[in-house]
């Protein structure tokens, strides 16, 4: 509130104007943060924890060739230039991607962005012969950039990256590619644990202070190449914290300032003290992921289509107080690439009892499986109660379905791991929340190609009309074209059912009335750049 003016009569019948008070201190420009992971996500660049990890510890303390736009909230977040000004396909070589380096961005440690320290951060990924490879964070990267292949400089202003095949949706997943300062690795003695210290990057924020298991600290970076993106923020904290009761009391108490997904019965009552809820679509569905292959109860894809009739989906919305749509595939009807599926999943208990029955199971024999599921985690909304509810829905139908519950760091190994291996439990499901940021969703998830471990066909789902569409799709640039086609393997995603879609997140978030400027982007990930405290 502003201070009070003094006002000095100077008789009974006249005022004084009023004497200039003590300007009003301006509020602190520090925005506090409470994630669901159970742990900080990792600082090098290559963070762990999922989507929350990029979120909150990657993107904003890190830059990529290509980086995310995210001022178009009306529609799912698109790419811009990053430390890359444009980039193109070769005209001759359709697998060859050439990218034009910006000049003047400096790291943290006002070392120069160059085409060689590119190149180096992609050892660290790609080439377990360089002496910066990153043998624990590797993977995380190349399970979802499984396609590249090659790298080399051009000239200084120019890195060509090859894939394996013609890939046109490379550029997205480009932004999975952060980019640290090799100056700085060299400097604490060659070592990631080190680095981990005192990590250096080139992003809007810089970060100041890491704290193990308790919270990372980010400042603002005065210098950014984008002036449009220097923060208004003088400070970023980000806090792990698992339990939403336990988000939802340090939002209360004045502890943090926003909180990721805020208990869904909790939201009414945070509305009435003042705070705002933020709710925006997701790029985000929340699945089972099914092992299809042989030995699996999921195997048969009358099995897989029970299970996505038994669900009560508007049961679970309204549980989750409509912090979640029903999902009938990856990408949400209505979207120009949902397609024309048999399928319409419904909740139809009937029906999955009949689809059950032809594949061999009754009330003689029901069908028993196995799902991981977790406690908490990125986008993983509230996976106990959630799964509780589904259980319930299951057994009606004939279907035992028991739980392998698991931290989120546990569930993210085993998403990476082929079915049946020591990381996956011997599960015949995981509960793991996937995203369609990029139209190279279908085939990291769905095609042949990207049977884990190679990318996050978890499950080996394979259908030969599906990987030509997807093989097609991503060998044509005509966007028409592209979204046709997807629109065709959509279709058959759904009919196949190779994971169970249950929901689709509308990203709930509980901020305090004091945060300004949030803007939220149809992404997985955010813009912090430009919120204010006030």
């Amino acid at each position: 509130m502003p201070d009070r003016r003094q006002f000095l009569l100077a008789s009974a019948s006249t005022l004084l104007a009023p004497m200039a008070g003590p300007a009003a201190a301006a509020p602190p420009q520090v925005l506090r943060v409470a994630m669901t992971a159970a742990d900080l996500p990792t600082v090098t660049g290559i963070p762990n924890n999922g989507g929350e990890g990029f979120r909150f510890l990657g993107y904003p303390a890190y830059d990529s060739l290509v980086n995310w736009d995210y001022t178009r909230t009306e529609e799912t977040a698109n790419i811009a230039p990053g430390l890359a000004t444009e980039w193109k396909i070769d005209p001759a070589d359709p697998k060859r991607w050439l990218f034009s380096l910006r000049q003047g961005a400096r790291f943290h440690d006002d070392t120069p962005v160059t085409a060689e320290a590119i190149l180096w951060n992609l050892a660290r990924i790609y080439d377990d012969k360089s002496p910066q490879y990153d043998a624990p964070a590797s993977p995380i990267v190349k399970a979802t950039v499984s396609m590249l292949d090659t790298f080399s400089k051009v000239d200084d202003a120019t890195i060509a990256i090859t894939t394996k095949y013609p890939f046109g949706f490379f550029p997205y997943l480009v932004t999975r590619i952060l980019v640290v300062s090799p100056t700085q690795w060299e400097k604490v003695g060659r070592s990631w644990q080190e680095f981990a210290k005192r990590p250096i990057g080139s992003g809007p924020f810089r970060i100041n202070r890491v704290v193990p298991g308790q919270y990372v600290e980010m400042v603002r970076n005065e210098t950014y190449w984008d002036k449009a993106r220097i923060p208004k923020l003088e400070k970023l904290t980000v806090y792990p914290m698992p339990e939403a009761t336990t988000r939802m009391a340090a939002l209360r108490s004045g502890q943090v300032d926003w909180i990721e997904v805020p208990p869904p019965d909790a939201i009414p009552s945070l509305r009435q003290a003042g705070f705002q809820v933020s709710l925006w679509p997701y790029p985000h569905t929340y699945p089972y992921a099914f092992n299809c292959r042989p030995g699996s109860p999921f195997a048969d894809v009358r099995v897989r289509q029970a299970a996505n009739y038994a669900i009560d989906r508007d049961g679970m919305c309204s549980m989750l107080n409509q912090t979640g749509k029903p999902a009938v595939g990856l990408y949400p009807p209505g979207n120009p690439v949902f397609g024309n599926p048999k399928n319409r999943y419904s909740y139809d208990p009937a029906k999955a009892r009949a689809l059950l029955a032809e594949a061999g199971y009754g009330p003689g024999k029901p069908l028993k499986a196995k799902i991981m599921i977790s406690t908490s985690g990125s986008g993983q909304m509230v996976p106990i109660p959630m799964n509780e509810l589904m259980q319930q829905n299951f057994a009606a139908v004939g279907m035992e379905i028991e739980f392998d519950v698991v931290e989120w760091g546990t569930m993210l190994v085993a998403i990476r791991n082929i079915p049946g291996s020591a990381p996956t439990h011997g599960v015949d499901g995981i509960n793991i929340s996937l995203s369609y940021t990029d139209p190279s969703s279908m085939f990291r998830y769905y095609a042949s190609d990207s049977a884990s471990p190679v990318n996050y066909n978890w499950g080996h789902f394979k259908n030969d009309a599906l990987d030509a569409l997807l093989r097609k799709a991503q060998s044509v640039f005509d966007a028409d074209e592209q979204t046709r086609l997807l629109a065709e393997a959509h279709a058959i995603v759904v009919d196949e059912a190779p994971w169970l879609f249950i929901v689709h997140d509308q990203n709930p978030r509980g901020l305090a009335k004091k945060v300004k400027n949030f803007r939220p982007a149809q992404s997985w990930y955010q813009d912090f750049t430009q919120i204010t405290i006030e």
